[in-house]
This record gives structure tokens, sequence and C-alpha cells, in this order.
């Protein structure tokens, strides 16, 4: 880490990086300054309390889930311990929903199943179907970021095609297949008197 940037005690720090005398900073200024840098702290410490908030209702969950296991003398491991979780209260009021969100990559074996896919259109040229030949040509176009979309890719392979290579691509997607990442969410619902739908208790600022 690098040194921290000290003032002079006198002085003001410009956004620029210039210093500018306390006396010559503008009353306005400094209310603003004060301001904002209070509510950052408040939300600071709502964000610091969200974060142990989510903890402690993840090992809540889990033990609760492990809890229901030990009934039929099963432990929990692994993937089988972290998987989707809805808890309902005895009345149907209140729900508490646990969701994993997996992000699937693809690894070299993608071209592999690219080029076989190829392949299998150009064979089918005068015969294939020409919306097929878009969805194919879709699925494996790239964002701006050089990455496929893993939907589309698995998408192909709810196709019945009755050809080798083309069964053979299908394998090599399913192989180049990989988790790069997941990631956990807890959601909370309330069910609505009149209209019997469940609406989220939202602990996002932009939906309360």
């Amino acid at each position: 880490m690098g040194e921290e940037n000290v003032v002079p005690k006198g002085y003001w720090e410009a956004a620029d990086g210039s210093l500018t005398p306390a006396a010559k900073v503008a009353d306005v200024d400094k209310a603003r300054d004060k301001l904002v840098r209070d509510l950052c702290a408040k939300a600071r410490a709502l964000n610091e309390a969200l974060a142990a908030f989510k903890g402690e209702t993840m090992v809540d969950i889990a033990g609760f889930v492990q809890r229901s296991a030990d009934e039929y003398n099963v432990v929990m491991r692994g993937a089988a311990g972290k998987g989707n979780v809805t808890l309902v209260t005895y009345d149907g009021r209140l729900k508490v929903v646990r969701a994993m969100a997996e992000k699937i990559a693809f690894d070299e074996r993608l071209q592999v199943a690219k080029a076989k896919v190829d392949e299998c259109i150009h064979r089918w040229a005068k015969g294939a179907n020409k919306n097929l030949q878009v969805l194919v040509n879709k699925a494996f176009e790239t964002d701006k970021e050089g990455n496929v979309s893993a939907g589309r890719i698995l998408s192909l392979r709810s196709y019945k095609i009755d050809d080798p290579d083309w069964k053979l691509a299908m394998d090599a997607i399913a192989d180049s297949m990989r988790v790069s990442a997941s990631k956990s969410y807890v959601r909370f619902y309330e069910r609505d008197d009149v209209s019997g739908e469940y609406r989220a208790i939202s602990l996002d600022m932009a939906g309360v």
C-alpha cells in the first residue's frame, strides 16, 4: 500500500490534488463537504450491518437445513448443503428464500464445438432450417468483453438432431463447461392480504 496523503494543517485538498487555505474555502463548500461525509459514513455503517446480517442469515438457514437433515441422519455437505431453499412460516404469510447463482464459463473446447457445428451447417446448407442457422450463429456471438451467453450455448443442446457430428459438438460443449463463480442471495417476502401474492421486503434503497 502507498503512503497516505497527509493534508497540511490549515489547508483543504481539492479534487485535483491542489491545496487551498481553509480561510479561502467558502462556507457552503465546507457545509456540503460535511454533509456528504456524514451521509457516506452512515451508508458505510448500513453496508457493514447488511453484510453482517446476510452472513448471520446464511448461517441460520444452513443450520436449520442441517437440523431438518438430522431427522434423517443425513449430513449436508458441499452442493447438497448450499442449494436453493425456501422457508415459509406456519401461516404462510412470510417466507425467506436462499438462492445460489452460478456463473458458467467455457474452456477452449467450446471452439472445437463451434468448428463441428459449422461443419454441420455447411453440410446441411441446402436442407438446413434457416431459423436454426440463425440461432446457431447467435449462440456463439460474443459481447464486448469477448464472453458468450451461457444460456444461448446451452439452448443448442435442447435440439434433438440425429447427426454424429452434431452430437459430438454437443458433447464438446458439455465437457467445456465449468463453474467460474458462484454467488448466494437471500430474499425476504411478505404475503399481501388482498392479492395473496408475495411481495419482497426490499433491502435496496432504490426499492424502499
